[in-house]
């Protein structure tokens, strides 16, 4: 405790002490100085914060090295604050270089600026994403088939770009899918990442189409490797299934047309026959007739008062 109590009196106490302090307060450039590392250090997140960050902070080890170089004549203070700048400057152009590098093809920067810019994905994420496409935007010609009921596999998710695509099982209408929108979110949904099938519906190009598609496989690599973009997908393919449901609710009536959507598991399209109603046996008839049986009550006829 002695050596531990005498190191830290020969720190404080083995300089002097401030006997008199400077009247006259130091010149404009250690106060710019300062300003710069007080607005500095108010910067955000992402490339653009990083670069308003490391341009403040840089300016402003600049300035604390002439102030030091000039008013303070002092080379330590001076080598630090250079040596801070030199820092700052190096990281600035390395900043600006990733951003530089992060540039999409016009199709991919409105997919970025529509959906995932307003959910607060940054490009660096996006770029992994796009990536995983192959950065490739596919084009389907009108009336040409996506995919047909009974006969394409479920091998990628899409992601439509622009024009409409309609969607139908057995010949009948069920919806249309529009841009921004996943072709095959419930096929995707429905299985697990070691499970095949086949889509149950035929989606059908009423426009020329464009659209996004990433593999299932190398998809499902991407999630394992980033949790975050798994999360990502799981959000936006739940609210899309979410946006069909909603779409398909209009055409769900009660009757010999009561219609699912086949794509959803364990639903399925059906038209059951109308069956005309069976008549009682008599002896119910009778029964229901005579006396009621004790412990029944009779709701057949009014109670007296």
């Amino acid at each position: 405790m002695g050596e531990n109590a005498s190191f830290w009196e020969s720190l404080i106490y083995a300089h002097p002490t401030c006997v008199t302090w400077k009247q006259e307060a130091e010149g404009s450039i250690y106060h710019l100085a300062s300003i710069l590392f007080v607005v500095g250090f108010m910067g955000g997140s992402g490339f653009f914060g990083l670069l308003y960050v490391f341009s403040l902070l840089g300016l402003g080890f600049l300035c604390s090295s002439v102030w030091a170089w000039l008013d303070v004549c002092a080379a330590d203070i001076f080598s630090w604050n250079f040596i801070l700048f030199a820092i700052c400057f190096v990281q600035f152009i390395y900043v600006t270089y990733q951003v530089r590098s992060v540039s999409f093809d016009k199709e991919f920067q409105e997919l970025y600026s529509a959906l995932f810019q307003p959910l607060g994905i940054s490009l660096t994420v996006y770029r992994k994403i796009v990536m995983c496409c192959d950065a490739e935007v596919v084009t389907l010609e009108k009336e040409h088939c996506y995919a047909m009921q009974g006969k394409t596999p479920i091998d990628k998710l899409s992601l439509l770009v622009s024009g409409r695509i309609r969607v139908t099982v057995d010949g009948e209408f069920l919806h249309y899918i529009f841009p921004l929108q996943f072709l095959d979110s419930p096929e995707w949904d429905s299985l697990r990442p070691t499970e095949e099938g086949i889509f149950q519906v035929t989606l059908t190009a009423e426009t020329d189409c464009r659209y996004v598609a990433w593999r299932r496989k190398k998809l499902y690599l991407l999630f394992a490797k980033h949790r975050f973009i798994s999360r990502l997908f799981s959000i936006l393919i739940g609210s899309d299934i979410a946006e069909k449901l909603y779409a398909l609710n209009d055409r769900v009536h009660v009757g010999k047309g009561f219609r699912y959507d086949i794509r959803l598991p364990n639903f399925y399209h059906t038209s059951l026959p109308e069956t005309p109603p069976v008549p009682p046996p008599r002896r119910l008839q009778r029964r229901s007739s005579g006396r009621p049986r004790p412990g029944v009550p009779n709701y057949s006829s009014p109670r007296k008062q």
